[in-house]
């Protein structure tokens, strides 16, 4: 299993938009084939500062995704709300508690 988490920050005034596109697509991104988790966070001490956390089946599942037309759609929509360049990671989970 692959662990994507992707750290985005947005301008104040496009917060609520990218919160709209981020509730108008997590089903689609939670159904996508390889998909198998989703959650998003926001930083405490700064309210425009995103994560997002997802579980992908394999290193394969998250690329079909990434050259899905659904990322494409959402991602050109958020790409334009950032203040800074978004940053993200791939992990292997090594341990979970239950």
């Amino acid at each position: 299993m692959l662990v994507r988490i992707v750290k985005m920050s947005f301008e104040a005034q496009s917060i609520d938009k990218f919160l709209n596109i981020f509730e108008q697509n997590k089903a689609h991104i939670r159904n996508f084939e390889g998909c198998e988790f989703l959650e998003l966070y926001r930083d405490k001490n700064q309210n425009n500062i995103f994560f997002t956390y997802s579980y992908w089946a394999s290193e394969s599942d998250l690329e079909n995704y990434r050259h899905s037309e659904l990322f494409k759609t959402v991602w050109s929509e958020t790409k334009v709300l950032f203040n800074a360049k978004p940053e993200a990671w791939s992990v292997d989970k090594l341990e979970s508690l239950k």
